[in-house]
């Protein structure tokens, strides 16, 4: 009678050796005796993609410190992933760019050994992490930065905030490069004291806007007015609409897009509308005007968000078939072509133009805008510049 340890048919000629490994591996990392019977080591019927596997995450048990280093084993579906990727996936609020400075410091090992963050690990590799794999929390300060403030009261503030500014402080391989010329703390050194709702990185911030948008960002100065403001947006009471300019032709004068969105697991810095496990995400779009000129065709938008996710407007244009222009993250070109002639673009084509919603305390209705910044006014009359004539 064959064991019941063997094979399925048609695969007793495949080895087991890397399974073997694999478990000899984990048990050593776990303290076991060595000595795994490889009879009982049975083959995946197919090693699942790296893309599609769920990497479990370390709990706050697994990442404490002894004496400066945190140590584990590599869970059995990180095999054959880079380090930085499990590591990314495993810890979590870690990003891959603090992952890769620590590498690049030294203070990642693996299996004893210093590792870049390129290296190829198996299920139950030991992973050694000297110091804090999650930077300190940062805290914003006031800073001498000059703000264009649309509108103001007791309560809010209205900031049309210029391309190239961060919201608030985020990953970067210093304290100085994360925290200097932000949102907030120009917030800071303008307004003295905001909210303390979203936190000491994020004082007065209720929503946010991507580093490369420009336009219209509310402001809370106070806590009461902040959970207000938090309310309006989770009710869908406050309007907001942006100015896009996108690759192409859309067909329709009008179209809703109502496409769930999630974090692209391979791409880790975009977003994507394929899975679907997704956040409901709506966005309404209307044609402004169709342009064809000497750089080729463009649509000029209106969109209507009713939701705010992470580059929602970017990733369901993107979904349409028509990337915001310069928006290279999403597949846009990186500058206008014009046969040889080459104009780089130094940001994408999307600004929040309008803010409509009625004010928590006085309930007076405020409708407010913000006009396109002059480079994107400098590319919307590029665009529209007539084809030449090249006799």
């Amino acid at each position: 009678m064959p064991s019941k340890h063997m094979l399925p048919k048609g695969q007793r000629r495949r080895t087991v050796k890397h399974d073997y490994r694999i478990a000899r591996d984990a048990a050593r990392a776990a303290g076991l005796e060595e000595g795994i019977d490889p009879e009982h080591v049975i083959a995946p019927e197919q090693e699942i993609p790296i893309a599609e596997r769920v990497i479990p995450q370390l709990d706050e048990e697994d990442l404490e410190a002894e004496d400066g280093v945190r140590s584990f084993a590599a869970d059995a579906a990180a095999n054959g992933m880079r380090l930085d990727a499990y590591l990314a996936k495993a810890i979590p609020d870690i990003s891959r760019s603090r992952i890769q400075l620590l590498a690049d410091n030294g203070q990642i090992s693996v299996n004893g050994q210093k590792a870049k963050s390129s290296l190829k690990i198996k299920g139950g590799d030991q992973i050694s992490i000297e110091g804090e794999p999650r930077p300190e929390p940062l805290r914003a300060f006031a800073e001498d930065i000059p703000l264009t403030v649309v509108y103001e009261d007791k309560d809010i503030a209205v900031i049309d905030k210029p391309a190239g500014m961060m919201v608030h402080a985020g990953a970067g391989a210093t304290d100085d490069a994360r925290n200097r010329g932000t949102l907030v703390n120009a917030l800071l050194g303008h307004f003295g004291k905001l909210s303390g709702v979203g936190g000491e990185e994020r004082p007065g911030i209720v929503h946010r806007l991507d580093k490369m948008t420009s336009g219209l960002i509310v402001v809370a100065k106070n806590d009461v007015m902040h959970r207000k403001l938090a309310q309006l947006f989770v009710d869908r009471k406050l309007d907001k609409t942006y100015l896009a300019l996108v690759q192409g032709w859309l067909k329709k004068d009008a179209v809703t897009l109502d496409l769930p969105i999630a974090r692209d697991l391979v791409h880790r810095t975009r977003m994507t509308t394929l899975r679907a496990d997704g956040r409901s995400a709506v966005s309404h779009i209307k044609v402004v005007e169709r342009i064809e000129g000497r750089f080729g065709k463009f649509t000029l938008v209106e969109v209507r968000i009713e939701t705010g996710r992470t580059h929602q407007i970017r990733v369901h244009l993107q979904a349409l078939g028509h990337p915001v222009v310069g928006d290279t993250l999403y597949g846009a070109a990186g500058s206008l072509r014009d046969g040889e002639e080459r104009v780089p673009l130094d940001r994408n084509f999307l600004h929040a133009w309008k803010l409509h919603f009625s004010h928590p305390s006085t309930r007076k209705k405020l409708e407010l805008t913000a006009e396109l910044p002059d480079e994107l006014t400098q590319i919307l009359n590029m665009v529209k510049e007539p084809v030449k004539n090249r006799g």
